[in-house]
């Protein structure tokens, strides 16, 4: 009996773990050499919004038409980001988007607040609103950038001085009294 075999006993979860780490120590540890683009990505984030409000602050880009025919000036101050208020011959427009239509550069008088001798346009004054809330709700979460209510006028040279001043009271009526003027820079010779 001094030759006999032990038995055959199951192996235990201790024994399955004392195992694997010797095996493990046996082999050395290889680093995984890898890229973590995550904080990369994060960057590009980051880059591209700062690029945005860079371009968005810029100066205006607006392309003549023979509607839309911008004076000359010879300021260098540059353009702020602010409302963007379009008036050619035949329209106004608010960010983009037509707000109301002109015959000849003048406000049909159903359009106004107390008819041919109103100074306050109906549906002007109502979009510029949308855009005062909008402006406000977000300068309410954001204090660095408080709500001035800037607006920039991009107007045909050949407006008539009463639809401008009506264009006008209806910004200054929505809380938009920072007004801008653009105009194409005019270079002096010299």
């Amino acid at each position: 009996m001094a030759n006999e075999q032990p038995e055959d006993k199951p192996a235990t979860l201790a024994d399955c773990k004392r195992v694997i780490r010797a095996a493990l120590r046996k082999h050395e540890d290889q680093e995984e050499v890898g890229l973590n683009i995550y904080p990369m990505m994060d960057m590009m984030t980051i880059l591209l919004v700062f690029l945005i409000m860079q371009f968005a602050s810029s100066a205006a880009e607006i392309v003549q038409t023979s509607e839309l025919q911008i004076p000359t000036s010879t300021s260098d101050v540059e353009a702020s980001q602010s409302l963007a208020v379009i008036i050619s011959s035949s329209e106004v427009v608010v960010e983009g988007k037509r707000v109301l239509s002109l015959r000849n550069g003048k406000v049909d008088p159903s359009q106004k607040q107390g008819g041919g001798t109103g100074w306050l346009i109906t549906p002007l004054f109502n979009d510029i609103k949308t855009h005062r809330d909008r402006l406000k709700m977000i300068a309410a979460r954001n204090p660095q950038r408080p709500f001035r209510g800037e607006a920039r006028i991009i107007a045909d040279k050949r407006t008539p001085f009463r639809t401008l001043g009506e264009v006008i009271y209806s910004l200054g009526q929505a809380e938009f009294g920072a007004l801008r003027f653009i105009v194409l820079q005019h270079k002096q010779p010299g």
